[in-house]
């Protein structure tokens, strides 16, 4: 592998807390619940369900657990979830206009910078379905800096296989032989933490999502923390030391 190669870091970006936020907590239940009742007849226990850091597999999975669906059934239906999770969020989007999301402070001045800068690519690393994920990027005005494939929450149930798949899809298209250690996961919970650590890729833990406090991230042991993405320079610094 060249140098350039060996130096390059890819940033693989959690969405939801990391990069943006629904306008209000919970919001995504208004298109989550409806999918799952025209899918599977039932959204089980979605309604009091907290599903910070979990794939949508994931969720579905934890929602229909009482209700005799297995991973198998869900699989089987995979197909129809993602067509019914697209019209219901599209609705949902129709009715709450252009502030059903927004970008976190400093966002886009990040993505600015890393793409700009040699040493960096970014790709997309979240528990959304791809769709979804694609979805929420043009409705914020980031889709422009998501070039590369990156891995979603329709590929697995758990989101310890994320980063491996993730790292097999950028090095087919960049053609190169990337290590995990030049992949780098942020994101707001344990899970991107714990995600990152499985595969032997480095984690930055940002301090943004609504459920887990600096401390309770600081417990996984990220190899940094910020409290959120405004300090341009700090952000920057954080990620050449990696």
């Amino acid at each position: 592998m060249n140098k350039a190669a060996q130096d390059l870091r890819i940033l693989l970006w959690d969405i939801d807390g990391t990069l943006m936020r629904s306008n209000r907590r919970d919001a995504f239940k208004d298109y989550t619940i409806p999918m799952l009742e025209g899918v599977f007849g039932t959204a089980g226990r979605l309604a009091e369900m907290s599903v910070s850091g979990m794939t949508d597999l994931q969720i579905v999975a934890e929602a229909l657990r009482d209700e005799g669906f297995t991973h198998e059934h869900i699989r089987e239906r995979a197909h129809d979830l993602r067509e019914r999770y697209m019209l219901e969020m599209e609705r949902a989007v129709s009715r709450g206009g252009e502030g059903l999301f927004y970008t976190l402070p400093g966002v886009r001045e990040v993505l600015e910078a890393t793409a700009q800068h040699t040493r960096y690519r970014n790709a997309l690393l979240t528990g959304n379905i791809e769709p979804a994920a694609h979805l929420k990027m043009r409705l914020v005005g980031l889709s422009e800096f998501f070039q590369l494939p990156g891995a979603f929450g329709d590929d697995s149930h758990d989101r310890r296989d994320l980063p491996a798949l993730a790292r097999e899809r950028i090095n087919r298209q960049l053609q190169f032989d990337l290590e995990p250690a030049q992949f780098i996961v942020i994101g707001d919970t344990p899970n991107d933490i714990d995600c990152a650590r499985h595969y032997g890729a480095r984690a930055v833990a940002v301090a943004t999502g609504r459920m887990y406090t600096p401390q309770d991230l600081l417990a996984h042991e990220p190899d940094a923390l910020l409290p959120d993405l405004t300090d341009l320079s700090l952000v920057m610094r954080t990620f050449d030391q990696l």
